[in-house]
């Protein structure tokens, strides 16, 4: 898409804002940037979905580990989990955090692992909210959340559009959109214009 082609798509929500529910899996859309070669910024991503969704604060959510370190019992979290979940907070989104867990790893130079996965919350959250909305816009291309998409699809008339980065897109996600569950794959390369959050930085 280029930008005259956004603005008309952005320009089609304009009826149904209150009925779209837009999920936000950030720990995806963070390693975005590996391919993307910039960074997207909470607050742009903010702007960005105002766009399809407005009204009632549920129908922005936004998913992402709250990162408390290796001991268990702390209550402190890392400062760069800190800032995200409070950015996310500060600009508008429902913010839903899951303590990332450490799993010792032989294999890892730091011989752990950081393990948050949040695609059962995303999924029980869209299957209970189902009746306040009519579209989703899934933030991520991971495929796990397909099959409650193909669900949501054929037994409540749900429709989806996915955004991702190119080769950040799970197979899941290309088979959903040849069998029309997901109704429209949105590249995020197209909208850095929108989503880069160092766009203004001098270099």
């Amino acid at each position: 898409m280029n930008q005259k082609e956004i603005k008309k798509f952005l320009d089609s929500f304009l009826s149904k804002r209150e009925r779209t529910i837009t999920v936000v899996d950030f720990g995806n859309v963070e390693k975005w940037k590996n391919g993307l070669g910039w960074r997207v910024g909470v607050r742009e991503l903010a702007q960005l979905i105002k766009n399809f969704s407005q009204g009632h604060k549920f129908l922005r959510r936004f998913y992402y580990g709250a990162d408390y370190g290796q001991d268990e019992s702390s209550s402190s979290l890392s400062g760069w989990s800190n800032y995200i979940l409070t950015t996310a907070k500060m600009n508008g989104f429902e913010v839903i955090p899951k303590r990332v867990k450490y799993i010792r790893s032989v294999d890892n130079i730091y011989g752990f692992e950081k393990k948050c996965d949040l695609d059962v919350e995303m999924a029980v959250d869209l299957i209970e909210e189902r009746h306040n909305y009519d579209t989703i816009i899934l933030f991520s291309g991971d495929g796990d959340l397909m099959r409650a998409i193909q669900h949501l699809k054929k037994e409540h008339g749900k429709h989806c559009m996915v955004m991702s980065a190119r080769g950040h897109i799970g197979r899941e996600v290309l088979d959903a959109k040849m069998d029309g569950i997901a109704e429209e794959i949105l590249f995020a390369e197209d909208f850095e214009y929108r989503l880069n959050m160092d766009r203004f930085v001098r270099r």
